[in-house]
Order: structure tokens, then C-alpha cells, then sequence
């Protein structure tokens, strides 16, 4: 895991901004079920109403609560309601006073709410409620009820003896005596009396809709930002994602390039494909969902947990059971999942393993018949990735209805005891609404938690695999720039210093105590029984392996002191299996460098004994090649691998038994013009073909790695029996030039 944050701090200020958008998203999420409580509670069921403070109220109505009122709150509420002709009045205020008469009262747009929600407290206006209460008849005061509730109030401001303060203080006293349960009741008394001063005003409809839109539009506006940063933070993560992967594929690919055949083989060519598409891609999504989900659920379930503790409801312990239960459901399922997501990417190697052999080899199957017993092969490493991904899908697809139990549990269980506390004047229904809906986003946050926490484990073995690619260093490396040497006037000759070489892991040497030197203008050649070490030994002049003891020279370098580059720059080599490009054939003439002239390509061509089939073809030079040269035969290939290598124009030629099938006429011919055209050259020939090195100047008899035979094919057939035995068994003795006829 440290691996992909690690990927991702690359990346810090495109992080950055998407934390700050999920910021947004995530206010706004918190926000909305707030918005939905209000208008709940305020927009429908309080009229549109939000505090006890009217914007407007007629004067008889103003006059009564001011009775109620201690001598300065009436003072500064007679100073914040003006006559019904002013300008300076609130919008509710300014619609009522369209079609307002001179009693009305409008609130002044500047007075201080605040100010004047204290002095319409809820004493004042309980009594004042009550007594419109005691006089309607079916418990629903109305405008009438009030006008009689106003008229009292006003007739017993006017008999003698009325001492405001008395009347205050006795209405304290009284208030002072309610329990909380009668405070949160007689609380709402306040809004129910500004609803019916709108409705005598004949306003309550406008209000409310004033209100619904002014909230709506809130929350639409505020939908909109969300919509906006949502879209925001995808776009950057994809992005970072994208570019996270990009730079993994390029790294993993110029460490893979870099490798020598010694770290090819140890991680299979299959696995080092897997880890450059598969768990790039797996890292690649995982980040994607760590930027969206990961690091929104934190800001997201906090948000609601503080939300849910402010409203003071208590029916906090109803989210920490939710959260216990969804803690042992994602520990409970992790233990279970774990280990086989380690087994999965192995498993996917191995199937990519058995379906690249068999699409490689699909020649020889179809012609030994064994397409069944590879089938068989097939899905058998399918079944076992098959069985591995059900169970893993089988566990994880076992959350949704665990989750979903849960959540609906949780819902039923705040629907429950929220009612109850509703019943006891506790709670309204929109604050339920907006506990169910913080509930539902803490336990949704520790959802996605638990989805990531699913796909983490793969992602973390893919970074491991990833990781492990690029830090395994290579064993052929350039060698320090103050050893390095790059210039000079190169000839080409090659020699060998007593070498001995084993591969990696390898108990048994390859080869043992190679001794000769391959001089330009003449022709060396290899031969031996399959097996011997003569590719081996080309091997070591390219470079691809290291020798174990001695040393390989060029010019009397020793190679491993030669930059890779400066080294490949003197070599022509054509590898024993031809290997062509996907393009055309003049961009695989032309794969040895960009200073290749047209001219150079068609020359190579014409060296190789290419031109011919080349040319006949329609397109020529400019005809496709499949990937693989899957399109051309094994001669054809072998001829364009050679014209490569020949169009370089190297000091050093290194055939790699590249003539092999080429028929003995087409053989003769390329090295007949072989030897015309790289007359200066040193070429190094492995070959199966006695007839292929008979005019060598030198030739080296290998057998188990050693050499046995040195010299010319005459000197060779006088002193080595080696020599003699392949000799014989491929030529008669009249072409060899002996005696005994053509036996």
C-alpha cells in the first residue's frame, strides 16, 4: 500500500485539488439533508415561517403582545415596525403592503432580528397562544380567536390598577415552572402565530411558496457545485491514474529492455507481460478509486457524525451499533478474501503462460494432434483462476446484502425511537429525515471503506510485483564512465581470453576455457553437435551474458568496459531464429538506425539474395509485415534478418546458424557476395552445414563446450575426429575429396 500512496505523492498538487473539491462535494452532501429538514419542517409544516419574529402583523395584534412585553422590548419593537406606507419594509412586508390598510405593521428590513426574537419570547406568546387556544372551539384558533384574544388584552390594559411589570413577572414565575418537554411544545406556539397573522393578512400562501423557492433554489445551486466538483474530482483522478499507469509501463518497460536474458528468464516472459498490463492496470484503478472513494469517505462519515452529535437527538448509539456491526463484517470478510487475491495475479501468469505456448505453438500441435490435450492444459489453468475469482467474487458479493441488511435495520431502528421521540415533542419530522439521511452517509462512507479495503489487497501484490520488476538491477550494465571506452578507430577483431562461462543457477559450465581470436578480412567459423555452446558463445560477444572467468575482446577491449551501445553499434548480429518486425519490409531493412539510406536497404537486399522476392511482390520494399513475419517464409526471413544486419554496415558479422534455411544454391550465393562485400569485416559464423564452412579461414570444432578442433577445414580433417565425424556424416568422401569413392 505504501507503494501506490507513494505512486500518488508524485502527484501531490493534483491531489491537493482533489481533496479540496471533495471538500465541496462533500459540504454539500452535509448540507442538503439540513436544507431537506427546513423544508420539512419549516416550508411545510410552519407555512414558510423560520422564526417568531412576523414581517408583518396588524396593529391590534402588536399592541396586545407589547402588553405582554417588558417596557423596553415594547419600546424597541414599536421603533422596528413601521406604518404600512413606509419603504424600508421586508419583501414579505412590502407584498403585504400592496393591499395593506393603516393597521397594518411591517417589520423594518434593517431592524435586528435577534433582538426582536428575544422580546417575542415564548412566554409572551404561550399566554397569548393559550388564550386564543381556550377561545376557539375546535382547538384551532384562526383570525378571529386572535381579534378576541388582541380586544381582552387591550380592555384590560384599560382598567384601572393594570401594572405592566406585575403581569411580566407573574408570567415568569408561571414559565419558570414548565418542564422541557412543555418548553419544546409551547415553542412552536411562536411560528403558529406568525402562520396566522399571514393567514388574516391574507399573505400565508405567498410566504410559503417564497420560502420553498428561496430554499429550493439553495439547494439546486448547491446540487449544481456538487455536479460540477463530482465531475472535477473524476476528470483529475482519471487523470493521475492515467498518468500513474503511463509512467509504471514506461519505467517497467525500459527496466525490462535493460535486462539481460539471465532476469528475462527468471521472471518468464509471460509474468513480466502480466506485470506491465494486468497489475499496472490494477494500481491504475485502485488509485482512481482511492482519490474518488477513499479519501471522500473520511470527510464524509466525520461530516455526518458531527451533524448527528449537534442535533442533539439521542439516538447517537443507533450509528456506533451500525458501525460495530459494519467493522466485524469487513474484518470478518477480509479474513476470508485475503489470501486468495495473493493466489490470483500468480494464477493469471500461469494462464498467460499456457496461452502464449500454445498460440506459439499451434503449428507443431495441429501436426502432432495434441489440440486436445492442450485444451485440456488450457482449461485447466482457466478453471483454476475461474475457481479463485468465484470465490472471491462469492465473498465480496456476500457484503451487499449484509450491507444492505444493516442499513435497513439501522433505518427501522431510528424510525422506531424516533417516533417515540417525536411523540414526546423531542424531535420534528424533518430533523428525522435529516438523522436518517446522516446515518445512512456514515454507514455508506464505511461502505465504500470496506469496497476499497476489497480491492486493496490485489492492488498492494500488483505494486509488490511492479516494485519488484523495478528493482531488480541488471546484470549486464554499462560499465563506469571513467572506465568506459567509446572512441577510437575501430577494426573488429575479436578475441578470446580463456573463458569459461554457466549460466545462472547452473552447477555445469556452458563453456570451458575458450582460447581464439576472430581477425577482420576473414571468416571464423563454429561448428559442433546441437548443444555444445555455440550460440552461448555468441551470446558472450553481444553481451547478452557475461562471462564467468576470462575475458572477450574487441580491438583489445574488453567488452565489459565498452558501453552497451558503442558495442551493439559494431555488431551485425542475425539470431538463429529469424525475428521480424510488424511494419514494412523497408522499416525492418532500415531497424538498425535512421543513417540507413534507401540505397544502403536495397544493397543489404541484394546481398542477402532478397531483392528478387522482394521485388516481385506488389507493394516491394513497401509490402507489410505481419507481426512475428508470420507472412513470410522461414527462408524469406531468414534473408531480410541477414540484409538487417548487413545494411549496418558493421566491423563485426555474427550469424547465428542463419543459413540453416536457405537452400544450397541460395547459401552459396549470399556468401559468395557476403565475402565481396565485407571484405574488411570479421564475420563469425555458427553453422549446422559443413558445406557452409568449408572456405572459413578459421574453424572452431566445439564439443560439450570445449574446443576440440582449431584450423582450416583441410587441417581439421587431417588432426580432429570430431570434425572428421560431421564431415562424414553429412558429405561423401568424393566431395570431401578422400578416397573411397562415393562411399
Amino acid at each position: 500500500m505504501t507503494k501506490i500512496f507513494k505512486y500518488l505523492a508524485s502527484h501531490w498538487a493534483a491531489c491537493l485539488a482533489v481533496f479540496a473539491l471533495l471538500v465541496v462535494q462533500a459540504y454539500g452532501d452535509l448540507t442538503l439533508p439540513d436544507y431537506t429538514s427546513k423544508i420539512v419542517d419549516t416550508g411545510i409544516q410552519q407555512g414558510g415561517v423560520a422564526d417568531a419574529v412576523p414581517d408583518a402583523m396588524r396593529d391590534s395584534t402588536l399592541q396586545a403582545l407589547e402588553l405582554l412585553m417588558s417596557e423596553e422590548d415594547a419600546a424597541m419593537v414599536e421603533a422596528c415596525y413601521l406604518s404600512a406606507g413606509s419603504g424600508q419594509a421586508t419583501a414579505v412586508g412590502k407584498t403585504v403592503a400592496e393591499k395593506a390598510n393603516a393597521e397594518v405593521r411591517l417589520l423594518d428590513r434593517d431592524a435586528d432580528r435577534n433582538a426582536l426574537a428575544d422580546a417575542f419570547a415564548v412566554p409572551e406568546v404561550a399566554l397569548y397562544m393559550a388564550a386564543a387556544q381556550q377561545a376557539g372551539e375546535d382547538g384551532a384558533p384562526g383570525a378571529k380567536e386572535l381579534d378576541g384574544v388582541a380586544a381582552a388584552l387591550t380592555a384590560m390594559a384599560a382598567a384601572p390598577g393594570f401594572d405592566r411589570a406585575t403581569l411580566t413577572e407573574h408570567l415568569s414565575q408561571a414559565m419558570a415552572q414548565v418542564d422541557d418537554s412543555t418548553m419544546a411544545t409551547l415553542s412552536g406556539q411562536a411560528a403558529l402565530l406568525v402562520q396566522l397573522e399571514y393567514a388574516a393578512l391574507g399573505v400565508d400562501g405567498t410566504v410559503q411558496m417564497r420560502y420553498l423557492l428561496t430554499v429550493g433554489g439553495r439547494m439546486l445551486l448547491l446540487t449544481l457545485v456538487m455536479v460540477a466538483a463530482a465531475i472535477l474530482v473524476g476528470l483529475l483522478a482519471s487523470r493521475v491514474a492515467a498518468s500513474i499507469a503511463r509512467d509504471l509501463r514506461q519505467q517497467v518497460f525500459r527496466r525490462v529492455v535493460s535486462f539481460s536474458s539471465a532476469e528475462t528468464d527468471r521472471f518468464s516472459t509471460a509474468s513480466l507481460i502480466t506485470r506491465t498490463t494486468n497489475d499496472i492496470q490494477q494500481v491504475q484503478m485502485v488509485c482512481v478509486i482511492l482519490l474518488r472513494m477513499v479519501a471522500y469517505a473520511p470527510i464524509l462519515g466525520l461530516g455526518g457524525i458531527f451533524h448527528v452529535a449537534q442535533s442533539g437527538t439521542n439516538l447517537t448509539w443507533i450509528i456506533a451499533l451500525a458501525v460495530a456491526l459494519l467493522l466485524l463484517l469487513i474484518v470478518v470478510l477480509m479474513e476470508l478474501a485475503m489470501p486468495k487475491f495473493k493466489i490470483m495475479q500468480k494464477l493469471v501468469d500461469r494462464l498467460n503462460l499456457v496461452s502464449r505456448e500454445i498460440l506459439t505453438g499451434i503449428m507443431p500441435i495441429r501436426a502432432f494432434s495434441r489440440e486436445r490435450h492442450e485444451e485440456a492444459r488450457f482449461d485447466a489453468a482457466n478453471r483454476d483462476l475461474m475457481s479463485t475469482q468465484l470465490y472471491t467474487n462469492r465473498v465480496m458479493a456476500a457484503m451487499s446484502p449484509f450491507m444492505t441488511m444493516i442499513m435497513n435495520g439501522v433505518s427501522l431502528l431510528i424510525v422506531w425511537f424516533g417516533g417515540k421521540q417525536m411523540d414526546l415533542g423531542n424531535l420534528q419530522v424533518g430533523e428525522l429525515i435529516a438523522f436518517i439521511t446522516y446515518t445512512m452517509q456514515i454507514v455508506m462512507s464505511f461502505l465504500m471503506l470496506a469496497m476499497v479495503a476489497v480491492m486493496l489487497p490485489r492492488a498492494g501484490v500488483a505494486a509488490d510485483r511492479i516494485d519488484e520488476v523495478l528493482k531488480t538491477e541488471p546484470s549486464i550494465r554499462d560499465p563506469q564512465p571513467a572506465k568506459a571506452v567509446s572512441g577510437g578507430s575501430w577494426k573488429g577483431e575479436v578475441a578470446f581470453h580463456h573463458v569459461s562461462f554457466r549460466y545462472p543457477g547452473s552447477d555445469e559450465a556452458a563453456l570451458t576455457d575458450i582460447d581464439f581470436t576472430a581477425k577482420p578480412g576473414q571468416t571464423t567459423a563454429i561448428i559442433g553437435a546441437t548443444g555444445c555452446g555455440k550460440s552461448t558463445l555468441l551470446h558472450l560477444i553481444t553481451r547478452f551474458y557475461d562471462v564467468s572467468e576470462g575475458s572477450v575482446t574487441v580491438d583489445g577491449v574488453d567488452v565489459r568496459d565498452l558501453p552497451q551501445q558503442t558495442l551493439h553499434s559494431l555488431l551485425g548480429y542475425v539470431p538463429q531464429k529469424g525475428v521480424l518486425f510488424s511494419g514494412t519490409i523497408d522499416s525492418n531493412l532500415k531497424f538498425g538506425g535512421e543513417e540507413i539510406s534507401d540505397e544502403d536497404a536495397r544493397k543489404a537486399a541484394r546481398i542477402a539474395q532478397a531483392a528478387e522476392f522482394i521485388e516481385a511482390k506488389p507493394e516491394g520494399y513497401q509490402s507489410p509485415i505481419a507481426q512475428g513475419g508470420s507472412n513470410v517464409s522461414g527462408g524469406q526471413k531468414q534473408r531480410l534478418s541477414i540484409a538487417r544486419a548487413v545494411a549496418c554496415n558493421p566491423k563485426i558479422y555474427l550469424f547465428d546458424d542463419s543459413f540453416s534455411a536457405l537452400d544450397y544454391k541460395t547459401d552459396v550465393a549470399l556468401r559468395r557476395a557476403l565475402k565481396e562485400e565485407t571484405g574488411d569485416a570479421t564475420v563469425v559464423i555458427v553453422a549446422q552445414r559443413i558445406s557452409t564452412v568449408l572456405h572459413a579461414n578459421q574453424i572452431l570444432v566445439l564439443d560439450d563446450g570445449r574446443i576440440v578442433g582449431k584450423g582450416t577445414h583441410a587441417q581439421l580433417m587431417q588432426s580432429c575426429p570430431e570434425y572428421q565425424e560431421i564431415a562424414r556424416s553429412q558429405l561423401s568422401n568424393k566431395e570431401l575429396g578422400l578416397k573411397g569413392g562415393e562411399c
